[in-house]
């Protein structure tokens, strides 16, 4: 079965026609649509920013940023003892598997937490928005 792109009455017709012409047993799942690489450019771009900023004295990497903002918006974080004894490590926290919206939220969590802790912007010209803040 194809996957289709719902973007109008076209496609969802189309998608109606495939539906009908099924096989039983078949299998269909219908998820919204994941983050685009902008967003994608972005996030990182905004979490570098976070990193050197060093908010509250935090002096955590870009991945740690990452899933603290990610478990403070209820996405599951979890922990795995390390191989080597060296302590814990983040699991579980894949923002490629957000939406377009769930990125949008995660990205507004970011800006808020940034923005109240004195981080300097400077992601809108390093992720090729050129200045754009969405």
């Amino acid at each position: 079965m194809p996957t289709i792109y719902l973007v109008g009455r076209s496609q969802r017709d189309y998608a109606a026609a495939a539906l009908a012409q099924a096989p039983d047993r078949a299998v269909v799942t219908i998820t919204a649509e994941k983050r685009s690489e902008p967003q994608n450019r972005k996030l990182w771009a905004m979490l570098h920013d976070v990193a050197k900023a060093k908010p509250e004295g935090r002096q955590w990497t870009e991945d740690t940023w990452k899933s603290a903002f990610m478990q403070s918006l209820g996405h599951q974080v979890q922990f795995a003892e390390g191989l080597d004894g060296s302590g814990p490590f983040p699991i579980g926290f894949r923002s490629s598997k957000l939406s377009v919206a769930q990125m949008r939220d995660l990205i507004e969590v970011i800006y808020e937490y940034g923005t109240r802790h004195g981080v300097e912007w400077r992601e809108a010209k390093r992720a090729g928005w050129l200045g754009s803040d969405q």
